[in-house]
């Protein structure tokens, strides 16, 4: 059931993020720079975090089976739709839609987590942790490789096609909850937003967590998010294959996940976390240098994902230990740190487009510093 949930991660998380490495080949389609289509990948973001705030936080109480069907399901449909648009407007709305209908995942990620015993919770997060960075890298590299040869219309299609068959099997094989089969009454996406709320005015160890994950993946966003723009332009000359080739440095996230949660597990969530920022101060200036140097550029992308990932796993740890309703905590953890996420992909391409690659470093560098000092004292 665990290598199933994986696998229904990683396909379903793709969809979020196949937009950004075919900016280059939609700008060609609709006749404009690959900067100005730049935003899209940031809308993708953008309605992940809407739909974690309406349908996420009914892990508590919907019947899951029926949650998951619909939400694949329903992003088959939107995907179809998306690759059919004739402008980027359409494209943007479409992306909107079927990134809002892709959090499937977390409505898994509580009932792993609410089974798991409670002394192998962070390896078993890491486990699903892999799943999703993996889906990540293949939007990135077969996207790429894909869109190239077919187009990006084809890509996105055939994505949402199979998002729908998985999550539909994926339905299909969870356990049974006859306990939830009576709660059609609380399953509105409304008192979800509202227990969303609850459970973050409640908990001050929630409100860190998504403080702290919401740097860094800001800082992952931005600089991942304009990475194509770099590789495809001076001084690298990519093509947008190629350039999707560099996401299977992405691996090193699914590698390091499982080890992040043994040590999670062992050396306790605050801790990893702190690393993780430590971390920061070694691969950002490496980012920097990589707009010249194509092994700095290397070496960083290796380090961001290790350290990403491994303040996912121990950061949603504590989140979905910080309430007696970790449905909710998951949903306000997620959402803080796609905000967070959307906010520096928006800012990045705006930045690449005045400064450069320094712009985009400066954008990553100031989201670890508002993710990193407020409340670094505090004892939890």
């Amino acid at each position: 059931m665990l290598a199933l949930i994986a696998l229904c991660t990683a396909v379903t998380v793709a969809n979020i993020y196949l937009a950004a490495p075919l900016l280059g080949l939609i700008a060609d389609s609709f006749g404009t720079a690959a900067s100005g289509v730049g935003w899209i990948a940031a809308v993708g973001q953008l309605g992940y975090a809407a739909g974690l705030l309406l349908f996420a936080p009914l892990g508590d109480t919907a019947h899951r089976r029926k949650a998951v069907a619909a939400l694949a399901l329903g992003v088959g449909g939107t995907m179809a739709a998306a690759s059919a648009a004739p402008g980027a407007a359409l494209l943007g709305v479409g992306v909107f839609a079927a990134s809002a209908a892709s959090v499937v995942p977390q409505l898994l990620v509580p009932l792993v987590a609410g089974r798991a015993p409670a002394g192998r919770r962070g390896r078993h997060i890491g486990v699903l942790m892999a799943g999703l960075f993996t889906g990540v890298v293949a939007a990135r590299v077969l996207g790429g490789a894909a869109a190239q040869a077919y187009g990006w219309r084809v890509v996105f299609l055939a994505t949402g096609l199979l998002t729908a068959a998985v999550g539909v099997l994926t339905a299909a094989a969870l356990p049974a909850e006859p306990g939830r089969a009576g709660h059609a009454a609380t399953a509105n996406p409304l008192h979800g937003v509202l227990r969303t709320g609850r459970a973050l005015a409640g908990s001050a160890e929630l409100r860190r967590a998504c403080l702290r994950q919401g740097g860094l993946f800001g800082a992952w966003s931005a600089l991942w998010t304009s990475l194509v723009l770099l590789l495809t332009g001076e001084p690298y000359h990519l093509t947008t294959g190629a350039a999707g080739l560099f996401g299977l440095f992405g691996l090193a996230a699914s590698v390091v996940a499982p080890l992040s949660g043994s040590l999670v597990d062992r050396l306790g969530a605050r801790r990893v976390v702190r690393g993780t920022y430590a971390l920061a101060v070694l691969w950002l200036p490496l980012w920097w240098l990589g707009g010249h140097q194509l092994w700095a550029l290397c070496a960083a992308a290796v380090l961001v994902h290790a350290g990403l990932v491994a303040g996912q796993v121990a950061n949603q740890s504590r989140a979905l230990a910080a309430t007696a309703t970790p449905a909710a905590a998951n949903t306000g953890y997620v959402v803080a740190a796609f905000a967070g996420g959307a906010a520096a992909s928006a800012l990045s391409g705006v930045a690449f487009g005045h400064w450069g690659w320094t712009g985009v470093c400066a954008v990553a560098a100031c989201a670890l510093v508002l993710g990193g000092l407020p409340g670094a004292r505090s004892r939890g």
